[in-house]
């Protein structure tokens, strides 16, 4: 498999990993909910939630417009 193919075949895996993230956010909202409703470390849950969604989705979209050939204008000084 060449670059380009090896390139788009990373970015539709990482697609794939976000939205059946997505997916089982919503499956497990009220189980969440009510663990980080008891208290104590509990909070640590949601906030680990939003690591991982950050992780997944960010790698993605870095993914999805290098494909696309978008790239940050550089900044010279």
């Amino acid at each position: 498999m060449n670059t380009t193919g090896k390139a788009v075949m990373q970015t539709i895996v990482l697609a794939v990993i976000s939205i059946f993230l997505y997916f089982l956010l919503y499956y497990w909202s009220d189980y969440i909910m009510n663990w980080s409703r008891q208290g104590g470390w509990y909070f640590v849950i949601p906030v680990v939630i939003a690591f991982i969604f950050s992780f997944a989705h960010g790698t993605f979209a870095n993914h999805f417009w290098d494909m696309l050939g978008v790239k940050a204008k550089s900044v010279k000084k």
